[in-house]
């Protein structure tokens, strides 16, 4: 039987351990999410429900500090960012605690094929849901799943990374301290064997994924096999297209804090830079210059295994033909931020995702090829816009093979505003009104 492990990618040390479940705890939480759907999921209102998770914010911010520490230990995040994350994953619980009564109101439906009476579409809730989770936002990402899950009425089991059960632990304890009751929130720390088990098993009705492209896949045909719906946030490789700016530095600074942002281990971080040709050389200069420098003070990577992956990339770029500007060396799970050009379509690292402190920068001789080499990978996650015509940003943004287009700024991911992608960055949508209507049964009520 395997373990979860608290390993800190700083030093390497395993500072805890925890037993994988057995079968029998399994069952515990299949069957006790399934009493919470048939009990409390139908003898509590939108508004009871609520309530509870506005607790559940509360209590993310007033131990925001404790929560921080847990991750900074478990996944080698900045201390300060790590609280920052904390507060925001509060914030998530929040929005929807603060919005379900009207996000999930009745809708009612014009009857326009004649005959007397009313329709109204009622939101209720589905059921049973697994989470599956990864390690890089530990309560972000979760907030985002349970905060409007819980609202609906759905019970969440909680299947974390292997290396958050320290995290994940905290996150179950707020929503006991709450005072949701057994089954409505539970931790498990299932195996892969067991997560598939759960997803094939009746009682569960849909999964929601974030992580990597293998783990959407796998997770994605055992749902399909039963038909359970799912939800899939996978990698993504974001352009970050620069075609006209009035502060390049400012710019630069942009693009920097896009692809530095949590190590650069960011699903929808800036990873590919497509700079128009007659800013190209000095974007490129002034750019790797404050990578370089970012490099400074640099944070690990989650384990040493990323380090190791991350590197076999860079090496084999460079072996084909790339070149690789870094500051500092490799050791460990740390890696040197630094910049990949002259990359061509044959590099196998052109299609690849990077996630460390690594960046792209491509070169593009008019708007059309940006748009064109931006499109030229199998994600689509986000994506960023540089443009000084408004006229062009509107274009440009609607030629983007992309959920989401972020236009002149980054970093601006916010409670109110929907997240997720397409191709193989997966499918469906967290936060905002569009979050809370994924594992929704929306209901037609027509009265003669």
């Amino acid at each position: 039987m395997g373990t979860y492990a608290v390993t800190d990618p700083a030093t390497g040390e395993v500072v805890e351990t925890f037993p994988t479940a057995t079968d029998e705890q399994i069952e515990q939480a299949l069957a006790g999410a399934w009493a919470a759907a048939k009990g409390w999921a139908r003898s509590t209102t939108v508004a009871e429900r609520a309530a509870l998770v506005r607790r559940v914010a509360d209590l993310h911010i007033e131990r925001k500090d404790e929560l921080g520490a847990i991750i900074a230990r478990e996944m080698g995040k900045p201390l300060a960012d790590a609280v920052g994350e904390a507060e925001f994953a509060g914030d998530i619980y929040g929005y929807y605690a603060d919005n379900a009564e009207r996000l999930l109101a009745d809708e009612p439906v014009e009857l326009i094929s004649g005959g007397e009476g009313t329709a109204v579409v009622r939101r209720s809730p589905l059921g049973v849901l697994v989470g599956v989770m990864p390690w890089n936002f530990p309560y972000y990402q979760v907030a985002r799943f349970a905060g409007p899950n819980l609202c609906v009425g759905n019970p969440v089991i909680l299947k974390h990374a292997s290396q958050c059960p320290e995290s994940s632990a905290a996150i179950g304890q707020i929503h006991t301290d709450a005072g949701f009751g057994a089954g409505a929130f539970t931790n498990v720390y299932a195996s892969t064997d067991q997560v598939a088990a759960m997803i094939a098993d009746p009682r569960v009705v849909g999964v929601s994924l974030t992580g990597s492209e293998a783990a959407g896949v796998a997770v994605a045909e055992v749902a399909a096999r039963n038909l359970k719906k799912v939800v899939l946030e996978l990698g993504g490789s974001d352009p970050f297209i620069v075609l006209s700016t009035d502060d390049l530095d400012a710019t630069v600074a942009d693009a920097v804090a896009a692809r530095m942002d949590n190590t650069g281990q960011s699903c929808n971080g800036a990873k590919r830079f497509v700079v128009a040709a007659d800013l190209y050389d000095a974007f490129v200069e002034k750019f790797t210059a404050e990578m370089k420098a970012a490099a400074e003070g640099i944070t690990p990577l989650s384990s040493v295994s990323a380090a190791q992956f991350l590197g076999n990339q860079v090496d084999t770029a460079v072996a084909q033909g790339a070149r690789f500007e870094s500051a500092g060396k490799r050791e460990g799970a740390f890696f040197p931020a630094g910049v990949l050009t002259d990359v061509t379509v044959d590099n196998e690292v052109y299609h690849q995702e990077l996630f460390g402190p690594v960046a792209m920068v491509l070169k593009a001789s008019s708007e059309d090829e940006a748009v064109a080499i931006a499109n030229d990978t199998p994600f689509g996650l986000g994506s960023y816009l540089y443009t000084t015509d408004r006229e062009q940003a509107d274009r440009v943004a609607d030629k983007i093979d992309a959920g989401m287009v972020y236009v002149n700024c980054v970093l601006a991911d916010a409670v109110e505003l929907p997240f997720g992608g397409i191709k193989r960055s997966g499918f469906g949508r967290e936060l905002g009104h569009l979050g809370i209507e994924e594992f929704v049964n929306k209901k037609l009520i027509r009265i003669g």
